[in-house]
């Protein structure tokens, strides 16, 4: 099966940056997008970014211009840069992977990890 492992949430002040990891990992035939969705206390999952192979990158209006998303195919890994926190950027951060498997295409969540903007 496949793995997702996350890691880089966290406290942080308003202002203030951090980079989230997803690392892919299992029986991968192909990856079709990577990204990441956030859920905040009492609201819908939300998709916050999201990278295709092919570079193609898909953002949220809330988060244009303070969010990038990048990846590395040798790896099967994609990241999160995030910057210019602010407070209703705190969530839930959950990573997906939309991938073909030996069984067919399949996505994929991680575990989610926490992400606090707070003064």
């Amino acid at each position: 099966q496949v793995q997702l492992e996350e890691s880089g949430g966290g406290l942080v002040k308003p202002g203030g940056s951090l980079r989230l990891s997803c690392a892919a990992s299992g029986s991968i035939v192909s990856i079709n997008a990577m990204g990441w969705y956030r859920q905040a206390p009492g609201k819908p999952r939300e998709l916050a970014a999201a990278i295709t192979t092919g570079g193609r990158t898909n953002y949220a209006d809330s988060v244009k211009g303070r969010f990038t998303i990048s990846n590395d195919g040798a790896k099967n890994t994609v990241y999160l840069q995030m910057r210019s926190l602010k407070p209703e950027d705190t969530a839930v951060y959950y990573c997906n992977l939309d991938a073909w498997g030996n069984q067919g295409r399949y996505d994929y969540w991680g575990q989610g990890t926490q992400v606090t903007v707070s003064s």
